[in-house]
């Protein structure tokens, strides 16, 4: 297997270069478990991070990091867009959502619970990587659905296309790859 390495936020890694279909293959990047990574990466948004009221994610990659930023900044609170809705839900709000690294298209739902609090507040949406974007997407749908403003958009990776995009503030690049672990022009 072909490794990409990177400092992220101070600290080393190498990304294994997994495929995704014959032509493209991407840099994996999972902070499960990597409390060290996560703990930076967390510092480092939160430095560049425009105000806001609350901060949400998609579930699930996202979770350990807006968790560890909300431990850091001292909120109380963030949110979470899940993939299925919860028996403790009030109600849902729902969008679906076609992502680079999960095959089909799932939905996204958030608790009326959660949506009558974001109401005209400044929601600052986070992620681990931001790639073609349709995840952020729906999760803007699902923060709009609920009454919230869009305080800002943020990732530790943005990748591919995702590089050049204005509207995102990310910590690193990350090229996409071919299948000899080169990088992809």
């Amino acid at each position: 297997m072909n490794y990409y390495p990177m400092n992220i936020a101070g600290v080393e890694r190498k990304l294994p270069i997994c495929r995704v279909t014959d032509d493209l293959y991407i840099g994996a990047f999972v902070i499960f478990g990597d409390q060290e990574l996560t703990v930076a990466c967390a510092d480092a948004l939160l430095k560049i991070a425009p105000e806001y009221d609350y901060i949400i994610t998609a579930e699930a990659k996202g979770i350990p990091l807006i968790h560890e930023m909300a431990r850091q900044s001292g909120a109380k609170k963030y949110f979470l867009a899940r993939k299925k809705p919860k028996l403790y839900m009030t109600g849902v709000f729902e969008v679906t959502v076609r992502s680079i690294t999960t095959e089909g298209e799932q939905k996204l739902y958030l608790d009326t619970a959660d949506a009558e609090m974001m109401k005209g507040k400044k929601i600052l949406i986070v992620d681990d990587v931001i790639s073609t974007g349709e995840s952020l997407k729906a999760i803007e749908a699902l923060v709009e659905k609920a009454g919230g403003i869009i305080a800002g958009r943020m990732c530790i990776l943005a990748e591919g296309d995702a590089i050049d995009r204005n509207d995102i503030q990310y910590l690193n690049p990350l090229p996409l790859f071919n299948a000899d672990g080169s990088v992809k022009e």
